[in-house]
């Protein structure tokens, strides 16, 4: 969301320096950049192996930084190595991007022409990315967003015919948070530079447990195996989650049914034994939740407690189309995690607090939501421990009772941890009751795989959480679900996109479309009414799709959100106008939303 006032550039929303562009760089230079490493990324991940060959060896040298940088390089005197956290082993890489500097660090590595072989490392912090360079043929290369947990990059490539090095790397991003790197392998063919020892296949875990259950879903942890590099979850015999953590949320059960579950450990050598067997049973049913009084088919508009150029309004004027109002922004204070809310009464042209809480009173009388949105663009609010959770849940509460709001939107897009921002929202939720609206408003970026922050906590709280309006702008071309490379302004962008949420475990009824109202309310990224319509015609009916085809139609889909109410007023309301009907009039329009 656009920054709020007293920043620079307040009448649109600029471009985020905290995208991974070079400061130099221009706009379409680096959603060209973007769109060529993504397309990379997808070829390269193409077709992987499962496991090496048995002839097969790992020809990186002190490939877990046990020996500290030794057989490494990194710029600038950016990389050290550290023993917390760390994926395997003692210690790992961190290395700190700085002003011009990507933190980049690179190996020279032996290896045979002709020969194929698979690079990849474990990763998380800030942004990380992994290659290769003169290998003879393509060099390849493929990277992740931030993530707060160990994520594994993996890619490809094959030798010339008179190539014996290649020069494999890490790095970072220009002015972005430090990134972590551990247990880098180059499997293939040995290139007699003496690598490290290829991996056993490891034990099986032990200690695994219930941690907790929902209605839709159990939680599971078990004990950590030395030399595993990821974990797969059994649901009754059939395999039914990969992680690389030590816990994990298989979700989407019946409700009151138990489950068998088991765990194996795994690395490039193999996958161990299951583990000992325990059963989880979920819970009854809840007597609703996430929103029960909503319409099957909602909008959802984020209004401005601020002036930045847009139209002044008050609760009172956002026009009846839109179901769910956003109010924009909570602020943080000097508590951590805790927020507050206060009214921009002078900047409203004189807007009272005594008058915004009956405004929302009568919104709510004729059927509307009125939640308050926490973050926004610039949003300081860090939720990162168990004391921050509970000042969250708490202080939204507190909120919640003073003006009435129907619950939260969270809007965070400097990060969030998804372990305590999933505590923070199940005990609100414990405390607001079943009634309680939770909306997420997500950059695209922060919606590509099930591993990001973001997508976890969707779908850690799925059985409370009303809508994920994701931000389909400012973002610059993205993968779709098919693995192909979407520009941002088409229908396809909005499809494709929407289709990775669709598929990575979120309910239909719990994914909606957010866009700007107008040209003015965002950098980048503005479609028409029109393409919005589109793109809700093909996910939830199948037709006016472009060039990407659903697997299936969605006729739950929830609907479609828009920045901002005042940008729409500025522009004669012709957004609400256009998509609010069209989101009405989708199929099953006046059903409660139930699940």
């Amino acid at each position: 969301m656009p920054e709020r006032p007293g920043r620079p550039e307040r009448s649109e929303r600029p471009e985020r320096p905290e995208r991974p562009e070079r400061r130099r760089r221009t706009r379409r230079a680096w959603a060209g950049a973007l769109a060529a490493v993504l397309t990379a990324s997808a070829l390269t991940l193409t077709g992987l192996a499962g496991q090496a060959s048995a002839a097969d060896v790992n020809n990186a040298k002190n490939a877990g930084y046990e020996s500290g940088l030794t057989d490494w390089t990194c710029s600038a005197g950016s990389g050290a190595t550290v023993s917390a956290p760390v994926h395997g082993g003692a210690s790992a890489l961190e290395a700190t991007p700085s002003g011009q500097d990507n933190a980049r660090c690179v190996q020279t590595v032996a290896v045979r022409p002709n020969s194929t072989y698979t690079l990849s490392a474990w990763v998380r912090g800030g942004y990380a990315y992994l290659g290769a360079s003169g290998t003879g043929t393509t060099d390849v290369s493929t990277w992740t967003p931030d993530s707060s947990s160990w994520k594994q990059l993996t890619t490809r490539f094959t030798t010339g015919a008179s190539t014996t090095s290649v020069t494999i790397y890490t790095h970072g991003w220009y002015a972005q948070t430090a990134y972590y790197a551990d247990d880098v392998s180059v499997f293939g063919p040995d290139g007699g530079g003496s690598g490290d020892p290829s991996p056993t296949i490891p034990s099986a875990p032990a200690g695994l447990k219930v941690a907790s259950t929902t209605s839709s879903s159990v939680s599971l942890a078990w004990n950590a195996v030395a030399g595993a590099t990821g974990y797969q979850i059994y649901r009754n015999g059939t395999k039914a989650l990969a992680v690389t953590g030590t816990s994990a949320t298989i979700s989407g059960l019946a409700a009151s049914t138990s489950y068998s579950f088991q765990v194996t450990a795994t690395n490039a050598a193999g996958e161990s034994a299951k583990s000992a067997a325990v059963t989880g049973t979920t819970t009854a049913p809840p007597g609703g939740g996430g929103g029960t009084a909503l319409p099957k088919h909602a909008v959802t508009g984020y209004w401005q407690n601020f002036n930045n150029g847009a139209t002044v309004q008050r609760i009172s004027d956002v026009p009846s189309p839109y179901d769910i109002i956003a109010v924009a922004f909570a602020d943080a204070t000097s508590t951590p995690g805790a927020v507050t809310f206060n009214l921009d009464s002078a900047g409203l042209g004189g807007y009272t607090v005594d008058q915004f809480k009956a405004d929302i009173r009568a919104k709510q009388a004729a059927g509307k939501k009125v939640i308050v949105s926490v973050g926004g663009e610039r949003g300081a609010v860090s939720v990162n421990d168990a004391t921050s959770a509970t000042n969250f849940a708490n202080s939204v509460y507190s909120l919640m009772q003073t003006y009435g709001f129907d619950g939260v939107d969270i809007d965070l897009e400097n990060g969030l941890n998804a372990t305590y921002m999933t505590q923070a929202l199940r005990s609100l939720s414990s405390k607001a009751g079943a009634s309680l609206i939770i909306t997420m408003a997500p950059q695209t970026i922060d919606m590509q795989s099930t591993s990001n922050s973001y997508f976890q906590t969707a779908l850690n709280i799925k059985d409370i959480l009303t809508v994920v309006n994701m931000q389909y702008y400012n973002s610059g071309s993205m993968l779709g679900c098919d693995g192909k490379v979407y520009s941002q302004g088409s229908v396809d962008f909005l499809t494709a996109l929407a289709c990775i949420q669709l598929q990575g475990g979120l309910a239909p009824s719990q994914v909606g479309l957010g866009l700007p109202a107008s040209t003015r309310g965002a950098g980048s990224g503005y479609v028409s009414p029109s393409v919005v319509n589109n793109a809700l015609d093909c996910l939830a009916k199948g037709t006016n799709c472009g060039s990407f085809k659903p697997p299936r139609t969605y006729p739950d889909l929830r609907g479609a959100m828009t920045w901002s109410t005042n940008w729409d007023a500025t522009a004669g309301n012709a957004w609400s106008n256009a998509v609010g009907p069209h989101v009405h009039a989708l199929p099953g329009r006046g059903a409660a939303f139930t699940d």
